[in-house]
């Protein structure tokens, strides 16, 4: 029996194997699988795309975004000391003002923009510090318009703590019932430490009542007495949760003395929780108070992958009160990481590709949708490049973006 053609063939494109070796393939998509990946494939095909010997990758995946204050640099006011908290002091003033149009027209543009520069997957933090919720009901109604050619997840995040303010509490549980994915907390924001500790707990309460993961904005700051990571391993350890549990940011782990820090890591490994690193804006943000020796203000991302622990990258901020820089690129990310984290060993510099990729993917939790392997979604992107260090080195160009199947030409 004549077999039906495939919708997509791809031929002659360089691939990475699990054994890290590159293989020319061709691959094979029908309704918006992967249904063949083998050196030649002679199969009937709707439309075929020849390669050249480029290099095809899975997606490459956002760990940690805010869309809801993307775009927004300048509004109402340039943060002229570069400080993590003028720029929540300009956010406070800018969402006063927030409607859901604005919202969604700028969110949906910054993810247009990231797709077509290979973007699939985005976990995405939406502010619910103010009454009318309107930052997240703003990014939900954008996750079921991309919902065709992206993976969007958005977590409830307080951005000015959970107990902050005596509402905070209630519209984080509120942001749960509307359809939130994730629920985060800022404990190094809160009032007194006291709160701090109590807030970490408080989201791992929500989660296990919500069933949802957790992503945390934890010790984002320069104070080496800023120890809310050990609240959250312990957190996990004791609750389990481990890899549905995010520590973002933690730049506070770069300034501890080391005595701590290796103690730390063995409660770390213990409890198997993710980690992302945002070092655009972590080698902006931080170091601020610092005359010299002036830190760099980055979590210990060598160290975490070298104790096997998932490490992915994020862009954090694009235009916006934190950052006025950024295009969504993540090669521009991988490739900070690679200096800031002096990761210049080929296998780091490798390792720092997979972080805005496959380690991307496990913090997301999308693994069983992630990867170029028959029967799963027809997800790829082919760069101009021979491999993922050539690709960060030159942060080489995306010649076509596949999303389920079909090859996005515009969005």
């Amino acid at each position: 029996m004549l077999q039906p053609p495939c919708d997509l063939l791809l031929r002659h494109g360089r691939l990475l194997t699990c054994n890290s070796l590159i293989e020319e393939v061709d691959v094979a998509i029908r309704a918006g699988r992967f249904i063949a990946v083998a050196p030649t494939l002679d199969l009937p095909t709707d439309q075929e795309l020849d390669l050249a010997g480029q290099f095809v990758s899975s997606p490459f995946v956002e760990s940690h975004i805010h869309l809801d204050s993307a775009l927004t640099a300048g509004e109402p006011r340039w943060n002229q000391s570069g400080t993590l908290f003028e720029g929540i002091e300009i956010w406070r003033d800018r969402k006063q003002h927030l409607t859901l149009d604005d919202v969604q027209t700028r969110a949906l543009a910054t993810l247009k923009q990231q797709a077509m520069q290979g973007v699939l997957f985005v976990r995405s933090h939406a502010d619910v510090s103010e009454p009318s919720l309107t930052a997240l009901r703003g990014l939900l109604a954008v996750r079921e318009q991309v919902k065709d050619w992206m993976t969007l997840q958005v977590v409830a995040f307080p951005q000015d703590g959970i107990y902050g303010n005596p509402q905070n509490e209630t519209l984080l549980e509120e942001a749960l019932k509307l359809g939130a994915d994730g629920v985060g907390g800022i404990p190094h924001y809160e009032l007194t430490r006291e709160d701090g500790v109590r807030s970490v707990q408080r989201v791992f309460e929500l989660a296990h009542q919500y069933g949802c993961f957790i992503d945390l904005h934890c010790d984002e700051i320069d104070d080496d007495q800023s120890r809310f990571l050990e609240v959250v391993a312990a957190c996990a350890i004791r609750s389990g949760l481990g890899a549905r549990v995010t520590a973002s940011h933690t730049t506070a782990f770069g300034s501890y003395n080391n005595a701590y820090a290796q103690k730390l890591m063995g409660f770390l490994s213990r409890s198997q929780i993710n980690f992302v690193s945002n070092p655009l804006i972590n080698i902006t943000l931080q170091g601020r108070a610092d005359t010299y020796p002036k830190r760099r203000g980055i979590t210990r991302v060598k160290e975490l992958w070298q104790q096997g622990l998932n490490v992915s990258l994020g862009h954090d901020c694009i235009q916006d009160p934190w950052y006025s820089l950024g295009t969504g690129n993540m090669l521009d990310v991988a490739h900070m990481a690679v200096h800031v984290c002096q990761m210049t060993g080929l296998d780091e510099i490798n390792a720092c590709y997979d972080m805005v990729t496959v380690n991307g993917a496990k913090t997301l939790n999308v693994v069983h949708d992630y990867g170029i392997e028959v029967g799963k979604p027809a997800n790829l992107i082919v760069l101009e490049a021979n491999d993922r260090f050539d690709s960060i080195r030159r942060r080489a160009p995306i010649r076509y973006v596949i999303s389920q199947g079909k090859v996005l030409t515009g969005v």
